[in-house]
């Protein structure tokens, strides 16, 4: 779509997910952005109206700034593809694949990428018995933000988890080693993130200020480097995804190519002053208003 064409933009921002809080930090920072590009912006909080909302607002284009379930997850797409209003990100089919982490592994899978060891298993259950030899990551198979993960380590019980947590969870081999994201743009891959926090990688440590240290580029050997970006983008491929993309990996080191494992693919990642994808576009020249700029002339409808 070219810029010519787009003047107001709605950017859709917090909805009812356990992510909202995080999804309100990235719609004002997008929307603030957008302003300064000099386009006319609306900022419309994702609730039991939206489909008015969005036909009152008359938008060339939706910027997607939800994240979590519901406004990553293809329900929002579907309605954007229904209203016939170009959007950011990706498509249905690509956001209920990447959400689902079942789904979105079994597609890496067949694809020859590399996974670590999972499987669907009811909350009671796990909480009863060990349904692997720990450690293991707990942790729910449609949400994203490390939103209710739980590491169990040797020697430890089952999993005590809050109640919030869904019917079936995933249980997955816990990856020792570093913490390794890669952005991808359009059909690039920017860069590879090194991300240092004190203990897991949680959720106050991915948008608390301080929480985490990036480093950016990762100071890794160059294999893993370009394995990173590699996988990354096949990831993006293989899921159908659009515009931009994050796919986080695990490294044990001492396993070296054979010990990067991919997690997932978040098909909006975060906006916020402490979020990757932006830093990783900054590493590469696209400053914030560009990337953000960028997202909106890429939008479209069949995605």
């Amino acid at each position: 779509m070219s810029s010519r064409a787009i003047s107001r933009i709605v950017v859709l921002k917090g909805g009812p997910s356990a992510e909202r809080e995080v999804s309100l930090v990235s719609g004002r920072e997008v929307a603030a952005a957008l302003r300064d590009e000099g386009f006319e912006v609306v900022e419309l909080d994702a609730g039991p109206e939206l489909a008015s909302d969005l036909i009152a607002a008359k938008p060339d284009v939706v910027f997607n700034a939800l994240h979590g379930r519901w406004g990553e997850d293809g329900c929002v797409q579907g309605l954007l593809e229904w209203l016939q209003i170009p959007y950011t990100h990706s498509g249905v089919m690509a956001s209920a694949m990447a959400m689902d982490k079942e789904q979105a592994k079994r597609a890496y899978a067949a694809a020859g990428l590399p996974i670590a060891e999972s499987m669907l298993v009811s909350s009671e259950d796990v909480q009863k018995d060990h349904p692997m030899a720990a450690p293991y990551v707990v942790k729910p198979y449609n949400e994203g933000s490390s939103v209710g993960v739980y590491i169990v380590n040797e020697g430890e019980g089952p999993a005590r988890m809050n109640a919030d947590m869904p019917d079936t969870v995933m249980v997955e081999r816990f990856i020792p080693g570093r913490e390794l994201t890669t952005t991808v743009m359009g059909d690039k891959a920017l860069a590879v993130t090194d991300i240092y926090a004190d203990g897991w990688y949680d959720f106050s440590a991915k948008y608390e200020e301080g929480g985490s240290k990036h480093i950016v580029p990762a100071d890794i050997p160059a294999d893993i480097y370009e394995a990173c970006l590699d996988y990354a983008v096949r990831a993006h491929n293989i899921l159908c995804c659009r515009g931009v993309s994050r796919t986080d990996f695990r490294w044990d080191e001492s396993k070296g190519l054979d010990g990067l494992i991919l997690l997932e693919t978040n098909t909006q990642p975060g906006m916020t002053p402490t979020s990757l994808s932006p830093e990783q576009a900054d590493h590469c020249g696209v400053s914030y208003g560009k990337f953000v700029r960028w997202m909106v002339e890429d939008a479209s409808c069949n995605r």
